[in-house]
């Protein structure tokens, strides 16, 4: 089928249209953003810790941590915190918006747009950061609520048993409701996360008091200590000390959500703190008690308060999962806008909110991959293993496109760019290499999704360059042709016809084949082009341009944002505005539908690739249904092509 979704070069972009948030809505936008925002990084308290306490055993059984240990643990997870999140993503990155719109893709327009000639390189590393989050996205529901569910272990031992299948059954439901929407559970998303957050300060302010020698852990010469001290298990480490950060990219994805002002306060004033708080607070409770180390989360609770910890906890992590989930949705649109992927079925679960989508391929591939972790790791520390490498490989993708932002949009110098961002960066890639070391445990999961989606994603972009280009090589110029139909009309029938097409150049397959068989024309006929821009939104007044050829023949370009939903016939009634009288019940659309081989004479690498194409066009979402266009005004005229 014809892709219709346009050119790889962006249109035009307005900075006019940047996102605003306004200030009344303040205090909703900052209980969302706490709902949304920080539910992954908010959980990472209930293994992040554990995680690195068992690190410092360097796999000796039942050896306990030192106060040493303790202390420069703590020290290098408040450092962590400070420099990634506070200063690279609060300080800097949040400010890097694409009209109000954050995440990878958005980044990756934004500095592709900045440099001369829009290099491939630059989209090349935004499809690796996509791919990258991808990767998270799996083992974030994971880990997270298998991590709370756990804490029925300290309530009750012989509960063990259930831990993975209450985990697969909580799981499950959580997937299943997607398609239902996420508008009303997400109005109670801000309040129980913010529980939460209080429950994790006022759980670690009253072991801080027992032990307030903990604060000492401030000094980042505890934390430079214990790596020097401890080089053959640093890289083990600091592999677990990154688990309390993973999170932080959700600041940036969700910046288009919230915009920047509540996201930045609620970190600095309220979540920040609170994390602060149970990490120091579980670092007094193992100081007093080193057994502890074994779930210091779940022990420092009193024994009344474990079991309502736990459903809290669980409620917790499945809005953490849901924040993921949501994501990964809105990071596939941007990706089929953006021509990186193939066209999906896309749901609207708002009439509201065109951001609360929902895709069933995409939460199928999501729920067969977590389930899989679930049952093959059966432990959130076994799991954790597999965490980390998807994350800091994002960051390091974060930190090289921000480098761009700085030196081309905000005009530094690039003395100045390499100065902030060198050290944000080999703090990125110190953490990615730690978790490298972590590959053979699990590590490899995040990274083979990861490359199996830069496979399609790559696969993609080149079959779709080199259908385009043989298409182009097939096809009449648009112009040739309307000059030949002005001098000699074939019989003119009433009506307006609107053929989709990719190439402003040559005349669409469709028309031809019309053409060829019919041998009619209407009365009114619109060579249409969908474009998508490296705005994420595009003003109304500024989506549909019209040319006009003759009084048969007019070209229309309509191009939307790389977060809108295409919607092909609300955009040309748009074009009333500028003089043309569009009326739905007599246009008829016609689009080509490609019937797609491989060439035999190709290598084996360039006949895999071919196949893997031919597999993902055959299956990609039809384009009517993608482009809301009334399945009773589409013609369909099928060609076959040889790649």
């Amino acid at each position: 089928m014809t892709q219709t979704s346009a050119t790889d070069e962006p249109v035009g972009i307005d900075a006019s249209e940047s996102s605003s948030h306004k200030t009344d809505n303040f205090p909703v936008l900052l209980l969302g953003a706490l709902g949304v925002v920080f539910g992954d990084i908010g959980t990472s308290p209930l293994y992040a810790f554990r995680e690195a306490l068992h690190a410092t055993t360097g796999g000796v059984e039942h050896r306990l941590p030192l106060a040493s240990d303790v202390l420069g643990l703590l020290s290098l997870i408040f450092w962590a915190l400070a420099i990634v999140v506070s200063t690279k993503y609060v300080g800097f990155v949040l400010r890097a918006d694409n009209n109000g719109e954050g995440g990878t893709l958005s980044l990756m327009s934004l500095a592709r747009r900045a440099l001369t000639g829009s290099p491939s390189w630059v989209l090349y590393v935004g499809v690796v950061g996509a791919a990258l989050f991808f990767g998270d996205a799996i083992i974030t529901p994971a880990i997270s609520v298998l991590s709370a569910v756990e804490g029925l272990e300290v309530v009750e031992p012989r509960l063990t048993l259930w831990v993975v299948p209450l985990t697969v059954l909580i799981l499950i439901v959580l997937f299943m409701v997607q398609r239902f929407g996420t508008g009303k559970v997400a109005a109670v998303f801000g309040p129980i996360t913010a529980l939460w957050f209080l429950v994790l300060g006022v759980s670690g302010v009253v072991h801080i008091i027992d032990a307030p020698e903990v604060l000492w852990a401030l000094n980042p010469w505890h934390g430079l200590r214990f790596i020097f001290t401890h080089i053959s298990i640093s890289l083990l480490v600091l592999g677990a000390v990154f688990l309390a950060v993973t999170g932080a990219e959700a600041l940036y994805v969700d910046l288009g959500h919230f915009g920047r002002r509540p996201i930045i306060f609620a970190w600095l004033v309220f979540v920040f703190p609170c994390l602060l708080l149970n990490y120091f607070g579980q670092g007094a409770f193992v100081l007093r008690n080193f057994r502890a180390a074994e779930n210091p989360f779940f022990l420092m609770q009193p024994e009344w308060a474990q079991l309502p910890v736990v459903i809290l906890a669980t409620m917790a992590t499945v809005i953490a999962s849901q924040a993921v989930i949501s994501g990964a949705y809105s990071l596939a649109r941007q990706g089929i806008n953006l021509n990186l992927l193939p066209r999906l079925h896309v749901l609207h679960t708002s009439e509201t909110q065109s951001g609360q989508i929902y895709m069933p391929q995409v939460n199928s591939m999501l729920l067969i991959s977590v389930l899989l972790l679930v049952l093959g790791f059966r432990s959130s520390s076994a799991l954790s293993a597999a965490y980390g490498i998807a994350v800091t490989g994002e960051m390091v993708v974060t930190s090289v496109l921000l480098f761009i932002v700085m030196w081309k949009i905000w005009g530094w110098r690039v003395g100045a760019a390499l100065a902030v961002v060198t050290p944000l960066l080999l703090i990125d890639i110190g953490f990615f290499v730690a978790n490298s070391a972590k590959f053979a445990q699990g590590g490899w999961v995040p990274a083979l999704v990861a490359c199996m989606l830069i496979t399609v994603m790559v696969t993609w972009m080149g079959g779709r360059r080199r259908l385009a280009e043989k298409t182009r090589r097939d096809e009449v110029p648009l112009q040739f042709l309307v000059d030949n139909l002005s001098r000699k009309q074939p019989t003119i029938v009433p009506g307006t016809a609107v053929f989709l097409t990719s190439d402003i150049e040559g005349a669409p397959t469709a028309l031809l084949h019309s053409l060829k068989h019919y041998k009619v024309l209407h009365e009114q006929n619109v060579i249409l082009t969908v474009r998508t821009s490296a705005s994420p939104i595009v003003a109304d007044d500024e989506k549909v341009t019209i040319e006009t050829y003759n009084e048969l023949f007019s070209r229309v370009i309509v191009t939307f944002g790389f977060v809108e939903s295409p919607n092909i016939p609300k955009a040309l009634a748009l074009g009333r505005k500028l003089g043309w009288k569009f009326d739905i019940m007599s246009t008829s659309f016609f689009l080509s539908r490609r019937s797609l081989k491989s060439g035999n004479k190709n290598g084996i690498i360039r006949y895999w690739q071919d196949k893997l194409f031919t597999a993902l066009a055959r299956n990609a979402s039809d384009a009517t249904e993608y482009f809301h266009i009334p399945t009773g005004r589409v013609v369909e005229i099928g060609t076959q092509l040889v790649l």
